[in-house]
């Protein structure tokens, strides 16, 4: 059973005291939830509370994460969906939920759990079904599927791994500040579970796509993503769009995996926004 921490609870409890319909954010591997607080104070001053779960165990800051990376392994799909599961079914308001690369994943689990009045998954982690295997893709993933020990690990990527999955599309100056401000160790167990979700019935990497509790859904794709191109974001809204929901996608221009943290952000961020409020406000 999972359990919130204090921060977690505080940060409840202030959203649900404004009575305000609350977004939740979900970070993904090689980010910690402080990676959204522009997005935070954007959305709020839109109208809306916020929350930003951490993964189990997510340290607080970027420094602790490098120095202890232990913390951050042996976390799996189930465990993530839960805990973020968790937060939502505390909220007295049910949320928009929006996430990012493995968090594009887990906001579609929670989705179609019923939990989300309406969603956003930018750049999205493939799950059961999405077939589409890119070289880019397999290179973004190699310094963890590469090694099958790293399964028990949490995995810390170089500068030029990280250049190259995450912020290729950004000036190699940003792309510096980008890894030495927000990049920490991401658990390998999820990479794992997600690289053998079409050979594994039981995998984690599943998403209730039929639900019709499952709520608006937009897709929002990367065009110079190498960590999940168009190809698989498209294949995941493909399997999507067969739910009775609004389901959509779009791709923005110009920007690479980093989109959610790079000097795009905003740009990213309005996209998601206009979406949500077509359905919740």
């Amino acid at each position: 059973m999972t359990t919130l921490t204090d921060v977690e609870l505080a940060d409840i409890e202030k959203a649900n005291a404004t009575g305000k319909t609350p977004i939740v954010f979900v970070h993904g591997l090689w980010l910690l939830p402080g990676s959204w607080d522009r997005w935070r104070t954007f959305v709020e001053e839109a109208g809306f509370t916020t929350i930003a779960p951490g993964w189990p165990d997510d340290p607080a800051t970027v420094a602790e994460a490098n120095a202890d990376p232990t913390v951050l392994a042996h976390k799996g799909i189930n465990d993530i969906a839960d805990h973020v599961g968790a937060a939502i079914e505390k909220l007295t308001v049910k949320p928009a939920v929006i996430g990012h690369s493995f968090g594009g994943l887990l906001a579609q689990i929670v989705a179609g759990r019923g939990l989300s009045a309406a969603t956003v998954a930018i750049d999205p982690a493939p799950f059961q079904g999405v077939l589409p295997l890119p070289i880019s893709a397999l290179k973004s993933s190699a310094p963890v599927l590469s090694n099958p020990a790293n399964y028990q690990r949490a995995v810390p990527l170089t500068y030029e791994q990280f250049r190259f999955a995450f912020a290729n599309a950004v000036p190699e100056d940003e792309a510096k500040e980008l890894y030495e401000t927000y990049a920490v160790p991401g658990s390998g167990v999820p990479l794992f579970q997600a690289a053998s979700a079409n050979f594994n019935p039981w995998t984690q990497a599943k998403v209730k796509s039929k639900n019709p509790d499952r709520g608006p859904l937009l897709i929002v794709s990367g065009e110079h993503d190498h960590t999940v191109p168009w190809s698989i974001a498209n294949a995941s809204y493909k399997r999507q769009r067969r739910n009775v929901g609004v389901t959509e996608i779009v791709e923005i221009k110009g920007v690479g995996h980093s989109l959610v943290i790079d000097h795009r952000w905003q740009d990213v961020a309005q996209t998601a926004l206009d979406f949500v409020t077509r359905f919740v406000s």
